[in-house]
């Protein structure tokens, strides 16, 4: 916030002023700035202080860190005899911390143990924030203390603000030469398979100082971790409707579905299967809410037979694989997803009976995500092997 206002005023005495501080102290706590960041921020000139090439990278991050914390704030606060205070006045990280902890953990006794502090510490943290704000952030309930939707919401644009505050690091460290920074993506089964895969190995060839960190799991795990922001950016099936209005999606190809099998099936290599003949077999399904079950449930609603055997509800291809190829089942899936096994011999994909059926595949990320210049080259990446992989299946 220091290094905000020297650099809105332009020196470090208005800064001072401003601030109801000493000189020293806001130089001080410049300084602690430039430390953390590991590089000159700013530098003295005829005109009073500039910021240097790593100091403007910072700046843009810090405002738009300092923005969402005020509007977060603002939102909840409910002091009306400070309405014309700045509302991060008397707010400290430690507040915050601790906030973010006792939310995601549910308790003070495990926000503890997570920060590493006293239970006390992490109370008292909590408390004065609450008192700050003068809106009720903590309800006691038959089960303990527990956060409010309040507390909820503030916690969330608080993560946001920390992870603003990390892409000012990796925008320093680029100008630096010393690093890049990092980007967590969350693959969903399809992008898993191939898309991912050969777009960041061949951005790490480029950029092997930037970190990358794939994950995978529930839609709704992936998603809740892209709207805290633990992650940077989905992979994978779109969504319709589109489920918060704090995301936005991008779309980059329609996947064709087709009727997977075992290589051995009595169904493998006769061309599209009929109605009648799916009806014969049992199913491997997607996962219930996903965008691939919907599909599932529209084919398997026409089948003109009387179901007998349960689908097995399966969202893994390593499992489903060993099922499709240990007994007569079928799936429906993409050949983009089973890309390996089609290569192998191992399954095989058969015409879907409706013809073209496609299901959208694109990137989600948060509306007010900015990435970094090297995180910009590793999302064109993505959609550059997005139209690669489009290309290649229109032609086959």
């Amino acid at each position: 916030m220091l290094f905000d206002q020297v650099v809105r005023r332009g020196s470090v005495s208005a800064a001072a002023r401003a601030a109801h501080l000493s000189q020293p102290a806001v130089t001080q706590a410049v300084a602690r700035i430039e430390a953390a960041l590991g590089a000159r921020l700013l530098h003295r000139s005829y005109s009073g202080l500039e910021l240097t090439g790593a100091g403007r990278a910072a700046a843009q991050r810090v405002e738009r860190a300092l923005g969402m914390l005020r509007e977060a704030l603002g939102a909840v606060r409910r002091s009306d005899d400070a309405a014309n205070e700045d509302v991060m006045r008397g707010i400290t990280s430690t507040q915050l911390t601790a906030l973010i902890a006792v939310v995601e953990e549910g308790a003070f006794a495990r926000a503890a143990r997570r920060t590493g502090r006293a239970r006390a510490a992490v109370h008292r943290a909590a408390r004065q924030l609450e008192r700050s704000l003068g809106t009720e952030l903590f309800e006691v309930t038959s089960f303990g203390v527990r956060p409010t939707r309040e507390a909820e919401k503030l916690a969330l644009r608080t993560r946001l603000a920390f992870a603003e505050i990390a892409q000012a690091q990796a925008e320093v460290a680029a100008a630096q030469g010393t690093g890049s920074g990092s980007t967590v993506i969350g693959a969903m089964p399809l992008a898993r398979s191939v898309l991912v895969a050969r777009a960041v190995l061949e951005f790490a060839a480029a950029r092997p100082e930037h970190g990358i960190s794939i994950l995978d799991g529930p839609y709704e795990s992936m998603l809740g971790a892209l709207r805290r922001g633990s992650a940077d950016v989905l992979v994978g099936a779109l969504r319709d409707p589109i489920p918060y209005e704090d995301i936005v999606q991008e779309h980059l190809f329609d996947d064709p579905l087709a009727i997977v099998a075992g290589a051995q099936h009595s169904l493998a290599g006769r061309g599209a299967p009929t109605l009648a003949a799916l009806s014969r077999f049992p199913w491997i399904a997607p996962r219930r809410d996903s965008p691939l079950r919907r599909h599932f449930d529209a084919l398997v609603g026409r089948l003109n037979a009387k179901r007998t055997v349960a689908p097995i509800e399966c969202n893994s291809l390593v499992a489903a694989r060993s099922m499709l190829l240990a007994s007569d089942r079928v799936m429906l899936s993409s050949e983009h997803q089973i890309h390996h096994e089609l290569a192998t011999g191992q399954l095989v994909a058969l015409p879907h009976p409706f013809g073209t059926v496609t299901r959208s595949i694109g990137l989600t990320v948060r509306r007010d995500w900015l990435p970094t210049q090297v995180q910009a080259q590793l999302v064109e990446g993505l959609r550059r092997h997005a139209r690669a992989a489009s290309s290649r299946q229109a032609k086959s």
